[in-house]
């Protein structure tokens, strides 16, 4: 299979820094016809989405502000893995500050590139089973979130009629199709 010619960085440099993530100019020549100019790509932490599933074949689905988007948007709780955490261990500690639920089990289902074309940085999705309330929410400052518990059975409809259409949650629920039950 032919690969595209790839781009030699020749420099870097952080041009703005914006507490959660860098972005970085690569001055780049091209390998076939030497052809100079100037990518820039987003430096970040990898992330982690969370599939939380009660055993009554329930969701634990968190709505949020999103500013991107200017408004709210109903999604799989998750965030940034912080330094030497495993994707497992973010999956644990996001669920229980953005929910206030807990699981019994974890799973690692994948990862993906979140937009390779701007994010140098990995996605990972991880099932949470036998989740549990425990009534204790751990918000970030700017941070609220509502919790909404929705029949397993429903997410299909509710991407059907965009209720859910972050494409993070698309992915992660992909990776639970591939897992199966």
């Amino acid at each position: 299979m032919a690969e595209p010619t790839p781009w030699k960085v020749t420099k870097t440099e952080i041009v703005a820094d914006c507490k959660v993530f860098r972005v970085q100019q690569r001055d780049s020549v091209h390998g076939d016809d030497g052809a100079e100019a100037s990518f820039f790509a987003i430096e970040t932490a990898d992330w982690v989405n969370v599939i939380a599933r009660t055993d009554d074949g329930h969701l634990v689905l968190v709505r949020q502000f999103r500013h991107g988007i200017s408004g709210p948007i109903l999604e799989l709780p998750g965030g940034m893995i912080d330094a030497g955490e495993t994707p497992e261990q973010a999956a644990a500690r996001e669920l229980v500050e953005e929910t206030g639920y807990e699981a019994q089990r974890l799973v690692l289902l994948g990862g993906a590139n979140p937009n390779p074309a701007l994010f140098g940085n990995r996605q990972h999705t991880v099932l949470a089973e036998g989740c549990r309330p425990t009534g204790k929410v751990d918000l970030d400052e700017h941070e609220e979130t509502i919790v909404e518990v929705v029949p397993e059975a429903a997410m299909p409809e509710l991407v059907r009629a965009g209720k859910v259409d972050h494409c993070l949650v698309l992915a992660a629920m992909y990776w639970l199709t591939l897992h199966g039950p």
